[in-house]
């Protein structure tokens, strides 16, 4: 009997892998017939993991893709891959250093001298659990990239968005955040910090940041959404190994088997991005967090209003956008 028992929770667990691996649809997966001709989609941090997979998605819907990335190489390569496997050859690619207030500016001026319009903002790139990093600004690194730097662009382009409405901004953040506080006292990690409490705050930033700017953004027909990918399988904890140092020697190898045997694929990890950048049902919603296709409910930290309208004022004062 225990031998049956055990065979059969094996299969499961195997047909389980096989099925979330290899299919499409697999945990959240999301198909829709709706298309994007006309329109253009702004995505950072594309050039690779979910943020690519959902370019390609886009594209091969007919939108026109701008790749707003650091590093252009990685870039233009990831470029020329979605050309090639959609049949869409208007993928563009535009130099975007999120951690650098200054690029920030030069990348939103370039495209609201160029852009006839802007339909769909994908905040995406994202930097993880990195060693004690201070931007050129003097910001702590993933603050500064996966908040501050979506803030400061997402405002810039703000006036192109609302003339090209209805449109989206959505913004790309992870369910880490419900273990995230904002630090007014110490945002930069000056007199303590941890890697993973800094990803931790960063990722709370992007959901009261969507939060408050979808109030903002009422009756102006450009919404504000916001989303968990998922455990996905990219480069995004590349930088644990060094954080965590000999803990990740000793679990390391448990730690990739298991990435490997439950975690999304990147194209699996984009398709709640992709739900929200088209499905037509969704043009009017604003103010939600979705997962898995889905949408869920916040958790208190999330829904701080308070705290939201403090932190899009210091957010203001720290990007140079307030008075």
């Amino acid at each position: 009997m225990y031998d049956v028992c055990f065979l059969s929770k094996f299969v499961l667990g195997v047909g389980y892998f096989f099925w979330r691996r290899y299919s499409d649809n697999g945990d959240g997966g999301y198909n829709s017939g709706d298309r994007l001709d006309g329109k253009t989609v702004i995505i950072t941090g594309a050039n690779k993991g979910t943020g690519k997979e959902t370019a390609r998605a886009l594209a091969a819907k007919g939108a026109r893709v701008i790749l707003a990335c650091r590093d252009i190489t990685k870039a233009d390569a990831a470029a020329n891959d979605i050309r090639q496997t959609t049949g869409n050859g208007n993928v563009v690619v535009e130099e975007l250093n999120l951690a650098s207030l200054a690029s920030i500016r030069k990348f939103a001026a370039k495209i609201k001298k160029r852009e006839t319009s802007l339909d769909i903002l994908i905040n995406n790139a994202a930097v993880s659990a990195c060693p004690k990093w201070v931007t050129e600004d003097g910001f702590e690194r993933q603050f500064a990239t996966n908040h501050l730097g979506h803030f400061l662009l997402t405002n810039l382009l703000l006036d192109l968005l609302k003339t090209s409405a209805p449109s989206r901004v959505i913004v790309v953040s992870a369910v880490l955040y419900k273990r995230g506080k904002i630090n007014f006292d110490d945002i930069n990690g000056e007199k303590s910090y941890s890697p993973h409490g800094a990803y931790c705050q960063s990722m709370l930033a992007s959901v009261l940041f969507m939060r408050e700017l979808a109030k903002r953004l009422e009756g102006t027909g450009v919404t504000a959404n916001a989303l968990h990918p998922g455990v996905v399988s990219t480069e995004l904890s590349r930088n644990f190994s060094t954080t965590l140092g000999w803990i990740m020697l000793l679990l390391g190898p448990f730690f990739t088997a298991w990435v490997y045997l439950f975690a999304k694929t990147a194209k699996q990890g984009a398709q709640t991005t992709v739900r929200l950048a088209v499905d037509k049902e969704l043009e009017t919603t604003s103010g939600a967090y979705f997962s898995d296709c889905k949408p869920h409910e916040l958790a208190p930290v999330g829904k701080d209003d308070v705290t939201a309208r403090k932190l899009w004022q210091v957010s203001e004062e720290m990007v140079g956008l307030a008075g």
